[in-house]
This record gives C-alpha cells, sequence and structure tokens, in this order.
C-alpha cells in the first residue's frame, strides 16, 4: 500500500499518481472530503491531521478505481449542479458545469419575457439524472416543469433527486415530446440536452466517458446532429404560440442549429451563446414575442 499517514501525504500522492496516469489530479481533494464529511476550507485546515487506516485503504482502492477510468461520481454517487447534489450512477449522463450556464441563460430569459406570469409551462427533454428539470422547478416556483426521457432506469433516478431535493416535476417516458404529442399538451418552454456528439467521434472520447456513462445520451447520429432535427418536426406541434426553445448543443454546432431555429420558426429572434470557455455552447430561440 502507498506509504502516507497525514491528509496532506495522502493528496500528494494521490495527485502525483492521478497526474501521471493522466487524471484529473484533484480528485483526491473530492474523495477525501466525501469520506472524511468535510468541506474543502476544512479539509485544508486539518491537513497535518493522521488519516484513519480504514479510510486510508478506502482511498487507496478508489484512486486505483479513478486511475482504471472509473468517474469519480459513480465512486461517491453524486455530482454538484447549480449548488445542489445530485444522485448518479451508470444510467445517467454526470451533470456538466455548462448545463449549468444552459440552465442560468434560460431562467433569465424567462424571467424577462414571461414577466409576472403565474404559471409557465416548461418541458424538458431528455431529463437524465433531472439536473435541468429540478433546478429549474426550484428556482422560479412560477414554472410547472415536466420531464420526458426514453429510458425508465433514468426516470428512476432523476424522480428520486427530485423528491430528495423537494421538487414537483411530472414525468413522462417516452422519445421525445411524442408523450406531449400524443397527450395534445402545450407548453410555454422546450429545454434540452440532447446526445450531440458525432458517431464517429465516440472511439475518441476519453474512457471515463464512453465505458461509464450511457452512450445514448451522448451519440446524436452520423454528424450529431440528429436530435435538432427531429426537434423541428416535434416542437411546433407543442409549443404556445409564444414560447422559448433552449438547447445545449457540441462544439462546433451552435450555427447549424440557430439555423434550423430560423428555419423553423420564422422571425424568431434566435442566439448563439458561448460558454465559459468561449466555446458555443448554448442556443435559444424566441418565438412569437
Amino acid at each position: 500500500m502507498a506509504e502516507f499517514h497525514k491528509i496532506f501525504e495522502a493528496l500528494k500522492w494521490a495527485s502525483s499518481f492521478l497526474r501521471e496516469n493522466g487524471r484529473d489530479e484533484n480528485i483526491g481533494e473530492m474523495l477525501l472530503c466525501h469520506y472524511l464529511g468535510m468541506n474543502r476550507a476544512k479539509l485544508l485546515a486539518e491537513l497535518r491531521e493522521d488519516l484513519d487506516d480504514q479510510v486510508k485503504a478506502k482511498f487507496v482502492e478508489d484512486i486505483d478505481q479513478v486511475v482504471s477510468g472509473v468517474p469519480v461520481q459513480h465512486i461517491i454517487g453524486y455530482e454538484e449542479f447549480y449548488g445542489r447534489r445530485f444522485l448518479v450512477n451508470e444510467e445517467v449522463l454526470i451533470p456538466r458545469p455548462e448545463t449549468e450556464e444552459l440552465v442560468q441563460g434560460l431562467l433569465a430569459r424567462i424571467e424577462r419575457l414571461f414577466g409576472a406570469t403565474k404559471v409557465i409551462k416548461v418541458v424538458d427533454v431528455g431529463t437524465g439524472s433531472g439536473a435541468i428539470s429540478v433546478s429549474l422547478a426550484l428556482e422560479n416556483q412560477q414554472l410547472d416543469v415536466m420531464t420526458v426521457d426514453i429510458a425508465k432506469t433514468s426516470i428512476d433516478v432523476a424522480q428520486e433527486n427530485a423528491g430528495q431535493l423537494g421538487a414537483k416535476i411530472r414525468f413522462f417516458e417516452g422519445d421525445l415530446l411524442g408523450p406531449l404529442v400524443a397527450e395534445g399538451m402545450k407548453v410555454d418552454v422546450v429545454v434540452s440536452n440532447p446526445p450531440y456528439i458525432p458517431e464517429e467521434d465516440i472511439a475518441t472520447l476519453s474512457t471515463v466517458v464512453k465505458d461509464h456513462e450511457p452512450l445514448r445520451a451522448l451519440v446524436g447520429g452520423r454528424d450529431g446532429l440528429d436530435f435538432y432535427r427531429r426537434f423541428m418536426k416535434e416542437i411546433p406541434l407543442v409549443l404556445n404560440e409564444k414560447g422559448i426553445v433552449a438547447f445545449e448543443v457540441g462544439v462546433g454546432q451552435g450555427e447549424a442549429v440557430a439555423e434550423m431555429l430560423s428555419d423553423s420558426f420564422l422571425g424568431a429572434k434566435v442566439e448563439v451563446v458561448n460558454d465559459i470557455n468561449g466555446k458555443d455552447r448554448m442556443v435559444f430561440a424566441e418565438i412569437g414575442f
């Protein structure tokens, strides 16, 4: 077993080992905070404290798992998103920081465009862990949120997150907007982070992603745009006269998706928005305003 006894020695060993193996060297901090029930500030304040042998053994075991490609979120069982803790497993995509920006941008547009409207109906398509739908429902009490996913196993995770976090959401199992179309339901907002990775790019992804996250949540057809094309046929069937469409997109896909929205909704205000890293990551359409 690795030779260390104190917290700072464990972090130093983990950081070096992870870096040598091409993994995020900060994962050691995340694991120790989890095991010791501390936040980062408290962990750093106690760097010279001894590590319990049981914690040390678990730490080494889990660092080895991370090096082998297992996402740290699957080891600890959760990921932080929009200030909340979401349960995750192999049935859902691990929420990313970029998607927080999608939620933030959508909330701002809803407030600006709908203002004091008492009830705003929102559908999140491809719910996964429920990160988008739960965050929206908790951040704005005016929102009546429903969500659709094709996989019951994903819905189970999202329902558990909604229950634990106290979000009131209606769940539908089905393909894209199919369940809403079948019921003749109308909404004011459609939001989705659909699968958008081109088929040929899957092989180039890190094993952490391609071997441990559901491919159904990743692959968007030959060019990555299949789901957006399908949305263009279905969204007009469910969106009210005035509405918002919000998509997360893959890098380099922003203009193509924006053009689809402009063609499908004549006169709409369509905007491609870069993420914090300066990459096109979000497309918003304001329709009928």
